[in-house]
């Protein structure tokens, strides 16, 4: 018998987090929860899971973390902030919050844990990342600039760790309806004209689940979007052409 897995998800009081941490722990792997809403955190224990109340943001919460967690073998970075407005409209404070949040906090955090992974050979590091890292889109200006960074990073990392046996997937979602969508976009608009194309929390977790048991370099969510960003990156003048009208709904 196999012995169960350490993994840690971050964001795991809301949205995808939440999610993956239930379904993880339901099967059987021993999850390490980080968030900061003190109820959420509650309602994960008396389901058995760990909970660890840390800011990311804080260099003693990330210590903190790391010090409560046994050797991790899988860690799910899903904390992610956003503001969907035109670029000139967002304010100096939701840029610091979106680089922090989605770009140096998991940069920081990776960087206490590899070490542990590379001395131990073994590994998978997944990051939700974002279909705005692969393509762009008006009024998401800092948010897909964040994903882009995150992407960025993942694969040069990859490539940095894979002497090791340590995996780094990515998983790109579309828009997902959760708690975020509705943080980062307070007209309510996107999430209404978007209604049918939304992925749900459950559809981005088995995702998950499913390349820790079979890892692969990435994920795209839904299948189409793999084709759209293939579509872009050989011609993206066409795609934002074509597609501004649909992309203008946020």
């Amino acid at each position: 018998m196999h012995k169960p897995k350490n993994v840690l998800v971050t964001g795991a009081t809301s949205g995808v987090g939440l999610q993956v941490a239930k379904d993880l722990h339901s099967i059987g792997y021993i999850v390490y929860a980080t968030g900061r809403s003190k109820d959420a955190l509650q309602k994960l224990e008396s389901l058995g899971i760990h909970a660890i109340e840390a800011d990311l943001l804080k260099a003693d919460s990330l210590e903190k973390v790391i010090n409560q967690c046994p050797a991790l073998d899988i860690v799910v970075f899903s904390a992610g902030v956003g503001t969907f407005a035109l670029a000139h409209d967002t304010t100096d404070e939701q840029i610091e919050q979106m680089m922090r949040v989605n770009v140096t906090a998991p940069m920081k955090l990776t960087r206490r844990i590899l070490s542990s992974m590379i001395e131990r050979k073994t590994g998978h590091l997944i990051y939700i990342a974002s279909q705005a890292g692969k393509i762009a889109t008006p009024k998401a200006s800092v948010y897909a600039a964040t994903k882009h960074a995150l992407l960025g990073y993942a694969n040069a990392t990859r490539m940095e760790v894979q002497p090791y046996g340590i995996y780094v997937t990515t998983i790109n979602p579309g828009p997902i309806d959760s708690p975020f969508l509705d943080l980062a976009d307070s007209t309510g608009t996107y999430k209404t004209s978007l209604k049918k194309f939304l992925l749900s929390v459950e559809e981005v977790s088995i995702a998950v689940v499913r390349v820790i048991n079979r890892p692969v370099r990435e994920v795209n969510l839904p299948w189409y979007m793999g084709i759209s960003s293939k579509v872009y990156g050989m011609a993206p003048g066409i795609l934002e052409r074509v597609g501004r009208d649909f992309f203008m709904k946020k």
